[in-house]
């Protein structure tokens, strides 16, 4: 029973090392030294190329090294491969920081007294009660639940969005396309947690931001591929919305000349809401490679029809 791991080789080391130590019934192999390929039941992997699947006749499961599955081609993964992203703590409390970090700037109006500092200007704005400020996650899986719950500790008033129908404490839940407009009406700031797929490919668009309270922020976590760069920037020069917290582009890094880096209602962070740590990623692994030995579910199944 082998587990070919390919991704980033310091990550791959210690996960190595950790297999060693604490798994040693699975055999740890690391790219490019992979033994015979017929042993390898497992791949661990943040892309995969066709000829690398088909290099490994006895895979079973694929493990993305990703919290999400979007880099990935699911139509070039033969069908009775298993798919199973990363589900792991320290991915949920590095994005439950980041979206609270990112909801506080705009809430506080962070990024204005950013720009009045650099005018050497004193411009105070009246304080808004967090209680008064709406705050909505597109998203109600794992992290926009985990989200949801650190941000309710502050008051805000909470709405989440979601394709099918979802109940979360606290929160009040729209589901749907007919849902959307309803939703949107009610967040002041909107944060995007969705998993990328055809159907939200695009979703932070003109249509999605005219449906916004005059004024409001956005806060992309999701993927750069949620965004409509050239909609953001009208209502941001528009003023339709107040600022925006990216921290994912398409493509990234972005190119130097790219109108983001400089806008004063923006700002951008290099894809660091959210990282693996190493320790914790690895022993989920182990689990669920022990969960499938013993024909039992795994943590972060992906439903091949819906993207995630």
């Amino acid at each position: 029973m082998a587990l070919l791991y390919k991704a980033d080789p310091v990550r791959g080391a210690t996960w190595q090392k950790l297999f060693g130590a604490e798994a040693p019934e699975i055999d740890f192999r690391h790219w490019p030294d992979t033994g015979n390929l017929a042993d390898i039941r497992y791949l661990a992997a943040w892309t995969v190329t066709p000829d690398l699947l088909a290099s490994l006749p006895n895979l079973e499961v694929l493990f993305s090294t990703g919290a999400g599955v979007d880099q990935l081609d699911l139509t070039q993964v033969p069908d009775h491969i298993q798919v199973v992203r990363m589900v792991e703590p320290g991915i949920t409390e590095g994005m439950v920081e980041y979206a609270s970090f990112a909801t506080l700037a705009l809430h506080r109006h962070m990024l204005h007294y950013r720009k009045a500092q650099a005018e050497a200007r004193w411009a105070p704005i009246k304080l808004v009660p967090a209680k008064d400020r709406r705050i909505g996650v597109m998203g109600l899986g794992n992290l926009g639940r985990a989200v949801l719950t650190r941000l309710g500790s502050y008051g805000f008033a909470l709405s989440g969005w979601s394709r099918s129908p979802q109940q979360v404490d606290g929160v009040t839940c729209h589901a749907g396309a007919e849902a959307m407009p309803a939703f949107l009406a009610g967040c002041d700031i909107l944060i995007c947690l969705l998993p990328l797929t055809a159907e939200t490919h695009g979703i932070l668009c003109r249509k999605t931001f005219d449906l916004l309270p005059d004024g409001a922020a956005l806060v992309n976590v999701g993927r750069g591929g949620h965004l409509v760069e050239s909609d953001l920037l009208a209502a941001l020069d528009a003023g339709k919305l107040s600022g925006a917290v990216l921290d994912v582009t398409e493509p990234e890094p972005l190119p130097n000349d790219h109108p983001f880096w400089r806008h004063p209602a923006i700002l951008l962070t290099p894809h660091v809401a959210s990282m693996t740590q190493p320790e914790s990623a690895a022993r989920v692994l182990m689990g669920n490679i022990r969960q499938h030995r013993q024909g039992l579910a795994m943590l972060g199944t992906v439903t091949r029809g819906r993207g995630y």
